[in-house]
């Protein structure tokens, strides 16, 4: 890519940047659409604007980003989200830190070398673009100016040494100010039991885990629940919550119908045939107060049958004692490895019911299939990305679509297409990728929403770095010059690596594209804000359509944190081969601070809270691009028969010896909760019973059966009666 191109990529990203700003400055201050552009301080009965929507400075969001304490983002959004800030922040200052020394030392070291014509092989037959005059790719072999570019391999890396090492310090404060918290949170009195032994004849499994918990734990001890097959009780379930959602409609319909026609209304209708389009046609507002009125009867007789006659090898235990809770998730149990586990017990909200009833054996072996499918998936689909590289430069695509020559002749369109082409065909291709890892990582017999999320979040990870990093890299370069390897194979080594900075043009467009565009998007919320004026005024009626149509999810962090990781590789593995790419990443890492803050602050509602067990998964990924970043320099050093590149020999061992202490040092803790930490004292003693309840699944909770189960729920009656009326207790899908 010439520089023309490349200037007139980064001048309309950032020019479509600043209309998507402004259209945010424009829309968010109109009354009818703050559900979408400040859901989360809605959710809270809280002023969305501070003041008057008409009165309000456009750009006041960012000095309100800005000026946001770490305390606030947790009081809105969460450890999480918190610690996913601790990440922006310690690659911001990573990248800073590195751009204030390398780029006034090597851009002018490799601008001012003396270099007419290459001697081998390259992509631009010979010469440098003036991008490729930035970069290390402009010095000679041998060459004693590459010493400052050594140098700058050793200040990046220990730049990131230290700046992680904060940030892990920084990450376990937050968790643990979280979990010492006086407010009783109901998953800390509990733990999860799984690969529970057959219970001995004439007793249920209710009774044998109460039986034995009881004999282990007899002063802390509250009560079990165990977990039960819901396939058929969750079906009726959710077709009795659908048709009073349909009811909720029907009503709105009819309510609506009396005020702008006839005012006795009319009532809507309904078919009851297939999807509504065939069958009797019926009054909707008594067929379906029929048809909840027969689905309640029939699930609460399954329900009974659930509790008495489906119950798993799995079980939810309470302790009336967070420290023993704590104590317990960190205990062995038994003499074998796959007989009661105990872990610590997700929030309710996050449980996968499926999974918890999946032996320890079979979770084993999922896993590694799991991983033989996801290893395969990244080798397929090197093979689409190299293509999706190398067909969508403007030169193959008229080799291959002559037809396209006269539009391409034309150097506006060509221009614009040698700007974007490749790097929307790749993130267009990447979109559909996500959802499939998700259900893989469930495969795994994960027990928890967050543990599938971090999961799905490194499978995709290795993903996007094999499959975006080194399939752009590696596919573009050897279909752009196939004939000249064919006639000699022996170029190969020195073509990759004379590629690595011609190659860095790409990286920065899709940088500038990714930060400049998406992030525009994320603030402007352009294409939440159509779906929900959409829905609005077709589809949603009652109440609770309208805000479904506008409640957010998370963050998203199974996508966005491989995408930020992404991002940081390509910019570590630029940093010194083509400095110029530092100030993209600063400004990529910095305007998604911003960005992300004020949708941290306004916009996201958390789906879950893990108290930031994301931050190892983060840190060990940092540190495998940091030595790949180190890896791919020494390589490049000895392209350029630099004698002395042996020295970068022990950076790669430091890395690891760095990802170990940290592990040894940190990591313990965000597996499970420090006794010391759990102590603390709690602002008042919680309800146990409510504790309990929190942990019922919706398709086993009824007040008929709550008042069962409330019923002498008295800690002499958990002691003396347990056994009794264990089976009113065994609950779990």
């Amino acid at each position: 890519m010439d520089l023309s191109s490349f200037l007139t990529s980064l001048g309309t990203s950032f020019l479509i940047f600043v209309v998507l700003m402004f259209l945010f400055a424009w829309l968010s201050r109109k009354p009818g659409n703050a559900v979408v552009y400040y859901p989360n301080r809605i959710s809270r009965r809280l002023d969305p604007w501070e003041g008057g929507s008409m009165t309000r400075n456009p750009f006041a969001w960012i000095k309100e980003a800005l000026y946001s304490t770490e305390q606030e983002v947790i009081s809105m959004s969460g450890v999480d989200t918190a610690v996913y800030f601790v990440f922006l922040s310690t690659v911001l200052g990573i990248l800073v830190l590195s751009s204030i020394v390398l780029l006034p030392i090597l851009l002018p070291v490799a601008a001012t070398e003396e270099v007419t014509k290459l001697t081998n092989i390259t992509v631009s037959n010979g010469t440098y673009s003036d991008l490729d005059k930035l970069s290390m790719g402009h010095l000679k072999e041998k060459s004693p100016r590459l010493w400052a570019f050594l140098f700058g391999v050793y200040w990046v890396s220990f730049v990131t040494y230290f700046f992680l090492w904060k940030a892990c310090k920084h990450a376990s404060d937050l968790r643990a100010s979280a979990l010492m918290s006086p407010q009783a949170k109901p998953e800390q009195f509990a733990v999860l039991v799984r690969d529970i032994p057959n219970a001995p004849e004439g007793q249920t499994i209710g009774e044998q885990v109460d039986s034995y918990f009881k004999t282990v734990y007899p002063d802390t001890f509250y009560r079990s629940l165990v977990v039960t097959d819901n396939k058929e009780v969750n079906k009726i379930w959710e077709e009795l919550e659908g048709c009073k959602k349909k009811l909720a409609h029907a009503e709105a319909l009819y309510a609506l119908s009396k005020k702008t026609g006839d005012s006795e209304g009319t009532k809507p209708t309904n078919k009851t045939g297939f999807l509504g389009l065939c069958g009797e046609k019926v009054d909707s507002i008594e067929y379906y107060t029929e048809k909840i009125n027969e689905l309640t009867t029939k699930l609460e007789a399954e329900q009974e049958i659930t509790l008495k006659d489906k119950q798993q090898n799995a079980a939810l235990v309470f302790f009336t004692s967070r420290v023993t809770a704590a104590a317990a998730a960190q205990t062995l149990h038994a003499q074998l490895v796959d007989t009661w586990t105990v872990t610590d017990a997700p929030e309710p909200r996050q449980l996968l019911w499926r999974n918890l009833k999946i032996k320890f054996f079979q979770r084993q072996v999922r896993q590694y299939v799991v991983y033989i499918i996801v290893a395969l998936t990244v080798l397929f689909f090197m093979v689409p990305i190299a293509f999706i590289s190398a067909f969508t430069t403007l030169d193959n695509l008229e080799k291959l679509l002559p037809f396209l020559k006269p539009i391409l002749k034309q150097e506006a369109i060509r221009t614009v297409l040698e700007a974007y082409l490749p790097q929307i065909a790749l993130l267009l291709f990447l979109a559909f990728l996500p959802k499939f890892l998700l259900f893989l990582s469930k495969a795994e017999g994960i027990p928890s929403q967050s543990h599938a999320v971090r999961a799905t979040s490194g499978k995709y990870f290795y993903f996007i770095i094999f499959n975006v990093f080194l399939g752009v890299t590696v596919g573009g370069t050897l279909f752009s010059t196939l004939k000249t390897i064919k006639n000699d194979p022996n170029c190969l080594v020195d073509l990759l690596a004379t590629s690595l900075p011609a190659n860095s043009t790409y990286f920065l467009t899709f940088v500038a594209l990714k930060f400049f565009v998406g992030y525009g998007l994320e603030l402007s919320r352009l294409v939440p804000l159509i779906i929900f004026h959409i829905k609005r005024k077709y589809f949603c009626k009652s109440e609770d359509e309208v805000k479904a149509a506008w409640l957010p999810r998370g963050l998203g962090y199974g996508t966005r944190v491989p995408s930020d990781m992404l991002m940081i590789t390509i910019v570590l593995c630029y940093s010194v081969i083509a400095p110029l790419i530092l100030p993209f990443g600063v400004l990529y890492f910095g305007l998604g601070w911003l960005v992300l803050r004020n949708q941290a602050l306004k916009v996201y509602i958390p789906s879950y809270e893990s108290y930031g067990r994301m931050w190892p998964h983060i840190q060990v990924r940092l540190i495998a691009s940091l030595i790949l970043y180190q890896v791919t320099m020494f390589g490049y050093f000895g392209v350029k028969k630099f004698y002395y590149a042996p020295f970068l020999l022990p950076l790669p061992v430091v890395s690891l010896l760095f990802s170990f202490i940290c592990s040894k040092k940190f990591y313990h803790f965000f597996q499970h909760t420090a006794l010391g930490v759990a102590a603390h004292e709690l602002k008042e003693i919680p309800n146990m019973e409510q504790v309990y309840r929190t942990f019922i699944p919706p398709s086993l909770s009824s007040k008929k059966l709550d008042d069962d189960l409330c019923e002498d729920a008295a800690p002499d009656r958990i002691v003396g009666q347990i056994s009794e009326t264990v089976e009113s207790h065994d609950l779990f899908p």
